[in-house]
């Protein structure tokens, strides 16, 4: 059964340690911490309960009616929920979460695009009390004013480069940028770097989701800059050179994924979290892999959801408690054994066979950090330029 139907019409998350092993980091002139906006020094203020110690055991409390602790509202980009199939990270968590509490889940969902939009399109009269995106969509929305500093709870034990320096966004599930390949299609293995992509035999074989509305999509245009070495320039060259094999625009990047299995496309992008677990439940034709730049080694980078505290939240308190529930010691665990995720806790060590699958799949492979207040910064001329080389109507 697939825990992810669709996927995020809307962004992508830098370099950190997401508790795994063996991996090939780049050097960078810039901290983990102060390339993601974080700082070695005030990644954000004291949570104001101290982190319980790994292995205590779990709070606990007789089960609660639904509702009887109160309500609360999270709008979250796509991918963690899925209202046919309960064996998923929000279901397993909120369920565990209202029989703790009382508080009932109000869950709605979107892109990493959408969602956003939607809280500020309600920032008025707010009437969400967490928002869970993916970057630079969390970055946009405290840019706009739409969040307030929250320090949850166990927040000192997540990677500092996934903290806002300012308390307004954590990481609260780890993950990465990948693509798929058909494996009957190419039986002798996928493409090896970004160049092969341009190979005629892809044509009209080959798409991508769209930088600016989805977010894996975005994500491949930042992945292209870097692969060039950071030349804007060469990456929309590459892009408009690409267009020749590319189906066209998809807002969905789950979509994709079937297309790939039956054939009707060889390669498309996506991320480790969905990809893995589609691949081994629905999609047995599609298989990860992760391309190469200009200095021939295989590369991604880290691209969570994150989590925070609406400004105005009719229910910030329990809103609060929402996020402090998805960074405890349980549900970080069960983002791989659920999930096929990461767990953001540098603390938190899962021993789960799918964590051992992810973290030997992740095995040499690069993973570069990514300065998401600069992409933020870059973010509209870079789209733009991107629907340009392309021939895109924004």
């Amino acid at each position: 059964m697939s825990q992810v139907l669709t996927r995020r019409l809307g962004a992508a998350f830098a370099v950190g340690g997401l508790a795994l092993t063996g991996l090939t980091a780049c050097s960078s002139s810039k901290s983990a911490a102060g390339a993601a906006g974080g700082s070695s020094t005030t990644a954000a203020a004291a949570a104001s309960t101290p982190c319980p110690a790994l292995g205590a055991a779990a709070p606990t409390a007789a089960p609660k009616a639904d509702g009887s602790g109160g309500q609360v509202t999270i709008y979250s980009a796509d991918g963690l929920y899925d209202s046919k199939d309960d064996n998923n990270w929000y279901n397993q968590e909120f369920k565990k979460f209202t029989a703790l509490t009382g508080i009932h889940v109000n869950y709605s969902e979107d892109g990493s695009g959408g969602v956003e939009t939607k809280v500020d399109s309600e920032k008025s009269n707010p009437k969400a009390d967490v928002l869970v995106t993916l970057p630079p969509f969390i970055q946009k929305a405290e840019a706009s004013g739409l969040l307030q500093a929250y320090s949850p709870t166990c927040v000192d034990k997540v990677d500092p480069s996934l903290v806002d320096r300012a308390g307004q966004w954590e990481a609260v599930m780890g993950d990465y940028l990948s693509f798929i390949y058909n494996t009957k299609a190419m039986p002798d293995g996928p493409p090896k770097t970004w160049n092969d992509l341009l190979d005629p035999k892809f044509a009209k074989k080959l798409q991508y989701s769209t930088p600016g509305v989805a977010g894996d999509g975005t994500g491949v245009m930042i992945a292209a800059i870097q692969a060039f070495g950071g030349d804007r320039n060469a990456a929309w060259d590459y892009f408009k050179k690409l267009q020749s094999n590319n189906v066209g625009p998809s807002k969905s990047t789950g979509a994709l994924e079937s297309k790939v299995n039956t054939g009707d496309l060889w390669v498309a992008n996506g991320d480790v979290q969905m990809n893995y677990v589609d691949s081994t439940t629905q999609y047995p034709n599609n298989k990860i892999f992760f391309p190469a730049g200009n200095d021939g080694k295989p590369s991604t980078f880290s691209l969570p959801y994150m989590a925070g505290l609406v400004k105005g939240a009719p229910n910030a308190a329990n809103g609060k408690k929402l996020i402090d529930f998805l960074l405890s010691e349980g549900a970080q665990l069960d983002a791989s054994k659920v999930a096929y995720g990461f767990p953001t806790r540098t603390d938190v060590k899962p021993t789960d066979s799918n964590y051992a699958a992810l973290t030997a799949l992740m095995q040499g492979v690069t993973v570069f950090p990514v300065d998401w207040n600069e992409v933020a910064q870059n973010y509209n001329s870079d789209v733009k330029a991107w629907d340009t080389a392309t021939g895109t109507p924004s």
